[in-house]
């Protein structure tokens, strides 16, 4: 059953860095660090500054309150405290740079498996950036449930040091409040689509491990997204593929045609009516719509 999440502040558990740290960080693995910090203007912005100082890869900066995050587009949003997963993660791959589009791509999947896996909803991807969840019976009206945001962090010395760019990928997810607590009507979260979710520490967990199962793969095969998996996993659960869509470009410019796939880039290949085929990248992209017949 959807509707008024039945949590109050109170009733909104606090995360526990130090069991965190303890299940998530192994020698070997992918995550070297996790700081949950009760108050925060925006985990990316912090943590693009720390990877310009040099942070090690693997290091998780996460908020209980973020009152100035960040979305695509310098969209900034407030979040209430103990509500929600707002986070963000630095990595350093070392692969091609034309292929460090499937980062935030990446991070959607591993949503969408930590989503299905804790919350018990039909969660589905929206290219480039947004994770949708039609309830429980996934029969309800769309609505977005999580928006994810990738930035390059070069050296302070610039991109022409010749070292590569760490790359942090932050994420807002909507875990426990409530309808009225909600920016816009088009947003839910797990307890307003009646997903059985009391505490976000496993949901956190879920994804994160998510994240470094996929990430290890996709590195280990130099970013390509088809040896690894990755595009197969990512392209099951985008529901953009295979629609008609209306894509809004900067300077009032308009697109329409099928989503026929994503390219070995990460961007979306569009079909237009003329019968040729556009690839767009998340940065040139303002809007992706459902496009009527």
């Amino acid at each position: 059953m959807t509707g008024e999440s039945p949590f109050t502040d109170l009733d909104r558990p606090p995360l526990r860095e130090i069991a965190l740290q303890r299940v998530l960080v192994r020698p070997g693995g992918l995550w070297t660090g996790i700081e949950v910090v009760p108050e925060l203007g925006s985990t990316n912005t912090e943590l693009v500054r720390r990877a310009r100082d040099g942070a090690p890869e693997g290091t998780v900066l996460v908020t209980e309150h973020q009152t100035a995050g960040r979305g695509r587009l310098d969209r900034t949003f407030e979040t209430p405290a103990r509500a929600a997963l707002t986070f963000s993660v630095l990595v350093r791959p070392d692969v091609p740079v034309s292929r460090l589009g499937w980062l935030p791509l990446l991070m959607g999947v591993a949503a969408v498996h930590g989503v299905r896996r804790i919350g018990e909803l039909p969660a589905s991807l929206k290219w480039p950036n947004d994770v949708l969840s039609r309830g429980v019976d996934g029969e309800g009206t769309e609505r977005k449930l999580a928006g994810i945001l990738s930035e390059a962090a070069f050296p302070a010395e610039g991109p022409a040091s010749g070292e590569r760019p760490a790359v942090v990928i932050g994420m807002g997810l909507n875990v426990l409040q409530r309808r009225d607590e909600l920016p816009v009507d088009s947003a839910t979260s797990l307890a307003a689509d009646g997903a059985p979710v009391t505490d976000r520490d496993p949901l956190l967990r879920a994804v994160l491990r998510g994240f470094a199962e996929l990430y290890t793969a996709w590195v280990d095969h130099g970013g390509d997204a088809e040896a690894s998996g990755l595009a197969e996993e990512y392209r099951s659960r985008c529901g953009t593929i295979g629609g008609l869509v209306r894509v809004h470009l900067p300077g009032e410019r308009t697109t329409e045609g099928k989503a026929t796939g994503i390219d070995a880039e990460g961007r979306l290949l569009v079909r237009t009516g003329a019968g040729g085929e556009e690839a767009l990248s998340a940065g040139d992209v303002v809007h992706v719509r459902p496009a009527t017949e």
